[in-house]
């Protein structure tokens, strides 16, 4: 059996080590001509850990890493709503690490060379279409400059190629984004510990401003200072959609955040602080009743985008990896990748239903929503207690699959 994988991200990459693993022989084919150390932070859940532990990787992570303490939750006038601790703090075997997102990929990337051999990676190879017989599915492939390239027969073909994935639009054609006027920047600025130093840091909702702040790197500079993320986000009637990682202007939006300032955190100084800020929108699609075409099937984004809250497309892409290997050496494709999509559909539009309506920082809504959009006179207490924000919490986390006894390590 051979697998062809069209795409060298997260989920393409955590693939192809774990069919490596089981002894099953694949290709990535990756659109960039050259993998470089880009983009910002991503914050790695316990059960995200629990899956790159699984491939070995986790010693690696942890090194270039920063793991969470807590995860705590402020209205925008800074005031306190809710603490929890996270990862092994709250007793999970595994830890919730903090990482930039390049630091990750090569990680990802230098494991996949050392095991498979360079000869399986193919840069500069991008996947445009597919079409497939009784016996094998065949991909159409593309350089940088819109060149063809010699096609590639396969056993089984999976796209990991993102939101905007060429092999999904082939089977839903009309598909379009879903965006419902809510814009992101994002950025990375160097500066002092925020709160503990380990804080993961939810401010605001996105209806008047939010911000979602947490660092990536300790010590950056040996002065102490840390690489800190920082995502801005707002909701806006009518607005028109973002770019994709584009490079943006802190002019753009930094208005909306020229109040927030408190003790412990100066917003528009850390918003300007960034040495470059890339714009995004925030989009996904609606669940599809199906992923699997034959020898052909759908995995992390290009299966089931979500909006990016909750930390949680790369921890479901890594699952849906680890679920579709399973299933991949417990027979032939393409019953093999019916099974998967057995295994993970429903349980991903879950998720992805979840991101829109009730995602994390639904804890400050609600808070906010009870106060009537206002301070507090007192504390949060006097509108709404901690134990139902508790609540609020763990029903997330049941619904994306890290509720404490769902996550056990797997075995190395």
């Amino acid at each position: 059996m051979r697998i062809a994988i069209a795409g060298g991200g997260i989920g393409g990459l955590a693939l192809a080590l774990g069919l490596h693993r089981r002894g099953i022989a694949c290709d990535v084919y990756e659109a960039v001509p050259q993998v470089r150390e880009i983009g910002v932070g991503i914050t790695l859940l316990p059960h995200a850990m629990r899956e790159l532990a699984g491939l070995g990787l986790q010693e690696r992570i942890v090194a270039e890493g920063i793991e969470n303490l807590e995860s705590v939750f402020f209205n925008r006038w800074g005031q306190f709503i809710y603490r929890e601790p996270r990862g092994r703090h709250a007793g999970y075997p595994l830890p919730e690490i903090g990482i930039h997102r390049g630091k990750l990929h090569r990680i990802l990337f230098d494991a996949v060379l050392e095991r498979l051999g360079p000869a399986a990676v193919h840069l500069d190879h991008r996947c445009v279409g597919a079409e497939q017989d009784a016996a094998s599915v065949t991909l159409r492939l593309q350089d940088g400059g819109g060149r063809s390239l010699p096609p590639v027969r396969a056993d089984a073909l999976v796209a990991c190629d993102g939101v905007n994935s060429a092999l999904r639009r082939q089977f839903y054609p009309a598909e379009q984004l879903a965006f419902a006027g809510i814009n992101t920047w994002r950025g990375v600025t160097v500066r002092p510990p925020i709160l503990t130093g380990k804080s993961y840091l939810r401010i605001g909702s996105i209806e008047t401003g939010k911000m979602v702040v947490y660092p990536i790197v300790d010590n950056v500079d040996g002065q102490g200072n840390q690489l800190v993320n920082w995502v801005a986000e707002i909701q806006r009637p009518g607005a028109a959609m973002n770019d994709w990682n584009r490079s943006g202007s802190a002019e753009d939006f930094v208005g909306i955040f020229a109040a927030w300032r408190v003790d412990w955190l100066d917003v528009p100084a850390l918003i300007r602080g960034a040495s470059h800020t890339f714009e995004y929108p925030m989009v996904d699609k609606d669940p599809v009743p199906r992923w699997t075409f034959g020898r052909v099937t759908l995995l992390g984004d290009a299966a089931h985008p979500m909006y990016p809250r909750g930390s949680n497309g790369s921890a479901q892409a890594l699952i849906d990896a680890r679920v579709l290997a399973d299933e991949l050496a417990a027979g032939e494709p393409p019953a093999a990748l019916a099974r998967y999509e057995a295994r993970r559909l429903a349980t991903t539009a879950r998720v992805v239903e979840t991101n829109r309506t009730v995602p994390p920082d639904f804890i400050i809504m609600k808070a906010d929503a009870l106060s009537g959009g206002k301070p507090f006179a007192g504390t949060v207490d006097d509108v709404i207690s901690q134990d139902e924000l508790r609540r609020i919490s763990d029903d997330y986390k049941r619904v994306a699959g890290f509720a404490l006894e769902n996550v056990q390590p797997t075995p190395g």
